[in-house]
């Protein structure tokens, strides 16, 4: 009797059972781990950076500091408000807090500050090209300076008094400009011979067209007839009278009732 052959299935399942045993038995390893190397960059002194980086780097390796805020916007003040630069002066500025402090020459002055705070901000803003400043803080008026440091001020010395000067206690140069400058005056009086001749004919003339003072009788009246209706002028002595006297014929009259300090019902 004969065995049957295993046919395709039977020797794939064969193959596999065999495979499972294998892996089994077979010594497990670990995988190896693949470690990339990197190249670290280093930078010569002629390598590429940023503008701001090698700025930086420059004040650091001299030992420069940038500038202040607050010394540049006190010697920008002429720029940046020269309608206000004689009458009000930038006497500090305050780095921590941002506050710009104006002393303006008078309290008119010092209003216009206050009302258009807002104003002089963005001016500040627009013409510095930084936003460092944040508030304004107006100081009472007086005699500022544009650079000082403190808001000490100083006692006003005293003004030395000139001696007056007349034409007495003049010097010799300026007596003897005034005589030769007297001297050489012109008249007032016009000596043109036609000149004159023009005004005597408009002179005439003026006198020939003027109306007599009989024939204006009615218009004359007509003007006093008006001032009369119409009464003093305000404020002269004789509206005061007149008033005075309206006064008295109404209180005569029972009219004017008397004051009281309170009225009780």
């Amino acid at each position: 009797m004969t065995t049957p052959q295993p046919s395709g299935v039977d020797l794939a399942r064969t193959a596999l059972a065999a495979a499972r045993a294998a892996a089994k038995t077979r010594p497990t390893q670990s995988p190896k781990k693949t470690t990339r190397s990197r190249r670290e960059a280093r930078r010569g002194g002629r390598d590429p950076m940023a503008l701001g980086t090698a700025i930086t780097s420059l004040m650091a390796d001299r030992g420069w500091t940038a500038p202040e805020a607050g010394g540049s916007i006190l010697d920008q003040w002429p720029t940046i408000a020269p309608e206000l630069a004689s009458k009000v002066a930038a006497v500090r500025f305050e780095h921590d807090t941002g506050t710009l402090h104006l002393q303006p020459a008078s309290a008119a002055y010092a209003t216009q500050l206050r009302l258009f705070q807002m104003q002089i901000l963005r001016r500040i803003h627009e013409k510095t090209g930084d936003r460092s400043v944040h508030r304004l803080r107006i100081l009472p008026p007086g005699a500022g300076t544009a650079h000082s440091s403190s808001l000490a001020e100083e006692p006003p010395s005293a003004a030395v008094e000139a001696p007056v000067k007349t034409r007495q206690t003049a010097s010799a140069g300026y007596r003897q400009a005034l005589a030769a400058a007297l001297e050489h005056r012109r008249p007032h009086q016009p000596t043109d011979p036609y000149t004159l001749k023009a005004m005597a004919r408009q002179e005439a003339a003026l006198r020939a067209g003027r109306q007599a003072e009989e024939e204006h009788v009615e218009g004359q009246w007509a003007q006093d007839d008006a001032e009369r209706k119409a009464g003093p002028r305000p404020g002269s002595i004789e509206a005061s009278i007149a008033a005075a006297r309206a006064f008295k014929r109404r209180e005569a009259a029972g009219l004017i009732q008397p004051r009281r300090a309170f009225d009780v019902a």
